[in-house]
């Protein structure tokens, strides 16, 4: 059941197969590599990993906490937020990559964190990251770097945000990392903040504007496929019904954007789980039938930026655009 936040921004409550034979077992997806595991909290890790390339395509990965699922992940995802852990306790992660028939290839290797004690009454955040630099690594990563934050106790963790999106952390211990999954020439702002174990978070650092190298890639991939659009009459008013499929990107999409007639309409924002298909979208546009109306939607991508619009659409409200 959904239900609807209406102001400026839409809140949706809706991120060992044996084959037949040899052929079928080379078709499994491969074992995710790249997996790291860091505490960004006393009750909490962070797990990431690199996407799967695999023909056919993976539809989900899985994420273990010993021989304990933990939680399924769509195909567009590379990183999560495990919760409800214990303070002061070891873990071992494993990931694995699901097919679209259900199929599981091997495990990824194991990586194991601890996380740190539980600390009582804390509530002074860090100090900001200073002296946040960084440079383009190619045209789809870059590396940055910052200098350490204090705290009262530890800083346990440091979170890169593309605009107002966490895209990456690493452990307290590190003052740099590299960022992958980026588009060939595009400019990109980020910044970093820091986390102890109480789950304060500093202020922001300064922000690096960094423009990844020019590539083959166009952006046109980052577009939502299969755009339909209609309209149809209740309550003496006409409501514009959209449905796409979502792109498929290094990443989970959780945010729409909604043009209408050539200006922005309204953003749609998934604050559960996002579709992993077909997503659809309603919404009023009037009580005039007769009206052309020109609508076109894209996807905030999980580096922060906007991908590239859908096919523009023209409906018409009345009886000949039910």
């Amino acid at each position: 059941m959904r239900r609807v936040l209406l102001c400026g921004v839409l809140l949706v409550a809706s991120c060992g197969w044996a084959g037949a034979d040899d052929g079928a077992q080379e078709r499994l997806p491969g074992a995710p590599t790249g997996v790291t595991a860091e505490a960004g909290s006393a009750t909490s890790v962070h797990v990431m990993w690199n996407t799967v390339a695999s023909d056919p395509a993976v539809a989900g990965y899985e994420v273990y906490r010993g021989r304990t699922k933990v939680r399924d992940v769509p195909a567009s995802a590379h990183m999560v937020d495990v919760t409800g852990l214990r303070p002061s306790t070891a873990y071992v992660f494993t990931v694995r990559a699901r097919d679209a028939e259900g199929r599981l290839g091997p495990g990824s290797r194991e990586v194991r964190t601890t996380t740190p004690a539980t600390v009582a009454a804390d509530r002074s955040p860090p100090t900001r990251p200073g002296r946040t630099t960084g440079r383009a690594v190619g045209s789809r990563a870059v590396q940055l770097s910052w200098a350490r934050s204090a705290d009262d106790r530890a800083v346990l963790s440091y979170d890169v945000y593309q605009g107002s999106v966490k895209i990456h952390s690493v452990g307290g211990g590190q003052t740099a990392t590299v960022v992958t999954g980026l588009r060939p020439g595009t400019r990109y702002a980020f910044t970093v903040r820091a986390r102890d174990a109480a789950d304060n978070v500093s202020p922001a650092g300064a922000t690096v504007r960094l423009t990844t190298a020019p590539g083959t890639d166009d952006g046109r991939d980052t577009a939502p496929g299969d755009f339909r659009a209609s309209t149809h009459r209740a309550d003496g008013a006409y409501h514009l019904d959209l449905s796409w499929v979502p792109p498929r990107v290094d990443g989970v999409v959780t945010e729409y954007g909604i043009e209408l007639d050539g200006r922005p309409a309204t953003s749609l924002v998934w604050g559960g789980t996002a579709p992993r298909g077909r997503a659809s979208y309603s919404f009023y546009v009037g009580r005039d039938p007769g009206v052309d109306h020109r609508v076109r939607v894209r996807a905030r991508l999980p580096d922060g930026t906007w991908g590239a619009f859908s096919t523009e659409r023209t409906v018409t409200t009345g009886p000949a655009g039910r």
